[in-house]
């Protein structure tokens, strides 16, 4: 064999009891298990003495937007570092495939806080295949830092298709769309995404949504949707995505299911009631969540749909038109703008965590609240100056979240993890480089929310069920090594608020198809990240 990990704590993934033993690895796979006591020892042309650690599949980011950062940064230790060996990109309706040059060029902008401009990217791809053979080739022909599944964003068909109007699709534009989508299953996409607070993707009807699901269902695919309210009408929304994807028959994975905001506080036995019928009527539905109570978006997001009709060149000059933007205002602080989930915005709960343009870093950090108070103005002034100023690029936290629901919605039998980290940002959230060792150390080990066996189930066999993965996410003889090594008793977040890109600690050992990218604490320089494609 090529490795033997010896004497290891195995966290198999099953959620079942963790025991001792020895895995050898060959080709990239686990070759071979022997437990405690269960024969010969085995032997390899390297060994590593793990005594003290423990060995668990490597984690899956179900909701990340690494969908550029897979190209430009090959360290990637943001996610390397923390176990991950897989993400799910595409998210939330809005990525880069399938484009023609036109919507590249309107989505780029779109999602420049999320993203970056694009600007140092070669974008030599325009259908979903291409971006995956990008993946493939990675830098130089060496691949990616860690794998990677894709979600065809609804949307970015829905730019492609339709464009920027607030109308239904015609028979002709949704034709096209299910042909989109068809083509992108078949070129290797898992399923669809939807940023339903997003436009344009939220312009579309449960009719058309449900047209594209039953075109995800016949490729056994699943939809990902960030669902039309996290804020006033939550339960409602989350209602709507059940009986859309079964009346579509689709498998439903929720983004980020959260309950936020004041009137969802200690409300998340009302959600988990809501899927427990559902699951037990036969529904197929999983989830994911974040271990953090403030969200993370961007500024733009929290405008009224209206003002985002036709695109961002429009939104631009409907912010620089006084009368239009006081009807903005106004629709965000009294009325309760859908972008801000229907809830009127406390601009106290509104931190900027990284802006785009140069000169404007004196806002990151600070609400924009206490921004405006700096400049003896109101907020929304404050708000409207910097998106005309940052070209829409600017990233916020969003302080509006609730511990009682992130530890309730985590207990649950369909829960996953999902990082939704943005690499953006001088200050991004502290997720992006904390999600899974903060899941393992202060919800596992110091909280008790879950045991870690638990806790692992979570983070790796269950995406890989939900993926339709058959070699991975279980520490198993066949399967591929995939691995993380970590020390329970130290695994920790070590991003904070303050310092959100700090490393996390204990974790010494990452390995990817049975190379080590994490190897004694440090980043190796091998690229073992490819995309991983839809299987049967």
């Amino acid at each position: 064999m090529d490795l033997v990990i010896q004497d290891v704590q195995v966290v198999d993934g099953t959620g079942g009891p963790s025991y001792r033993a020895d895995v050898g690895l060959t080709d990239g796979r686990i070759a071979a298990i022997r437990r405690e006591g269960g024969g010969p020892r085995l032997s390899a042309a390297r060994s590593l003495d793990a005594a003290g650690l423990a060995l668990s599949p490597g984690f899956i980011d179900m909701h990340a937007h690494s969908d550029l950062a897979l190209l430009r940064d090959p360290d990637h230790s943001a996610k390397a570092a923390q176990g991950v060996t897989l993400e799910v990109i595409g998210q939330d309706g809005l990525s880069y495939a399938p484009v023609d040059d036109v919507t590249l060029a309107q989505v780029r902008q779109s999602i420049t806080g999320w993203n970056g401009d694009g600007s140092d990217i070669d974008f030599d791809w325009r259908t979903v295949g291409e971006y995956l053979d990008r993946l493939d080739h990675g830098f130089d022909g060496a691949g990616i830092a860690v794998n990677a599944a894709y979600l065809i964003p609804q949307g970015t068909v829905r730019m492609y298709a339709v464009g920027w109007d607030d109308r239904p699709a015609t028979a002709a534009e949704l034709v096209r769309m299910e042909r989109l989508v068809a083509e992108g299953l078949e070129q290797g996409a898992v399923g669809l995404s939807s940023g339903l607070t997003y436009t344009p993707g939220m312009y579309a009807d449960d009719a058309e949504l449900t047209a594209l699901c039953r075109v995800v269902a016949r490729y056994g695919g699943y939809y990902c949707p960030h669902h039309r309210s996290y804020g006033a009408g939550a339960l409602q929304a989350y209602e709507e995505m059940v009986t859309l994807t079964r009346r579509a028959g689709c498998a439903l994975h929720l983004a980020h299911a959260t309950m936020n905001f004041g009137v969802n506080e200690g409300k998340a036995p009302d959600l988990l009631a809501l899927l427990d019928a559902a699951l037990d009527a036969g529904a197929d539905i999983t989830l994911d969540t974040y271990p953090y109570t403030p969200g993370c978006t961007t500024l733009v997001a929290m405008l009224p749909s209206w003002a985002s009709e036709g695109g961002p060149d429009s939104i631009l000059a409907r912010l620089r038109d006084n009368t239009t933007a006081e009807k903005i205002r106004h629709h965000m602080e009294v009325v309760g703008a859908d972008g801000c989930h229907g809830v009127p915005i406390e601009w106290d709960t509104i931190e900027i965590s990284g802006v785009s343009a140069p000169g404007l870093d004196p806002y990151v950090g600070k609400t924009v609240a206490a921004s405006a108070a700096e400049r003896a103005e109101a907020p929304w002034a404050t708000a409207r100056r910097l998106l005309i100023e940052d070209g829409l690029g600017s990233t916020i936290l969003q302080h509006v979240g609730h511990e009682e629901n992130v530890r309730e919605i985590m207990r649950h039998r369909v829960h996953t993890g999902g990082s939704d980290g943005i690499l953006q940002g001088a200050k991004p959230h502290p997720r992006t480089y904390g999600t899974f060792p903060q899941y393992l150390g202060r919800y596992a080990r110091e909280l008790g929310v879950l045991s870690l066996e638990e806790c692992v189930a979570h983070l790796t066999s269950r995406p890989a069920a939900r993926l339709r993965l058959p070699d991975r996410g279980l520490v198993r003889e066949g399967y591929r090594a995939d691995l993380v090594l970590f020390d329970p008793a130290t695994v920790a977040a070590g991003s904070t608020f303050d310092s959100p890109r700090t490393l996390p600690v204990g974790i010494p050992h990452v390995l990817i198809d049975g190379r080590f990218v994490i190897e004694d604490g440090r980043r190796t320089d091998t690229l073992a990240g490819r995309s991983v494609r839809r299987t049967g």
